[in-house]
């Protein structure tokens, strides 16, 4: 399965996933990570800094699935795939790393690990609203205002 141009630009332009895995005992975990970036139309990635329960159960169990949601218009992209951990001495590491500097130079010196997730699946994320006939438009509007009131 590929990421499509639609997802791509929703990861792009938000960076923000919420990562769900399972620790060892079966227990659900929900993680954001701020940092994805697009490696290519079947990878995805993420830099991690403050992860070591994420890290753990990715070492036990490598399915993840991922949200990422468009704040104003409320849809998104699930992905579901396989994590790989990627330690800073790796070439792997190496590999990815210009990806996140050129992001987040500032952020280097708090940088553990890449986790490079092979994308399964790609489904599509809205909101029930729109099942109840909302549009696009307005919801961008309705929460840009709510934005920019806070």
């Amino acid at each position: 399965m590929t990421l499509s141009a639609s997802a791509v630009r929703t990861i792009e332009t938000w960076r923000l996933g919420f990562v769900a895995t399972t620790s060892p005992d079966g227990m659900p975990n929900l993680s954001p990570k701020g940092t994805f970036v697009v490696v290519d139309n079947k990878t995805i990635a993420f830099v991690e800094m403050r992860s070591p329960g994420t890290v753990a159960n990715l070492e036990t169990n490598p399915d993840v699935e991922i949200n990422f949601v468009d704040v104003l218009s409320r849809r998104g992209v699930r992905i579901a795939g396989c994590g790989t951990i990627l330690d800073r001495e790796s070439d792997a590491y190496e590999e990815l790393l210009p990806l996140f500097l050129a992001l987040w130079p500032e952020l280097e010196p708090l940088y553990n690990r890449i986790v490079r997730i092979h994308v399964r699946e790609v489904r599509p994320l809205a909101s029930p609203i729109y099942e109840a006939g909302g549009q696009e438009a307005e919801l961008r509007a309705h929460w840009k205002r709510k934005i920019a009131a806070l």
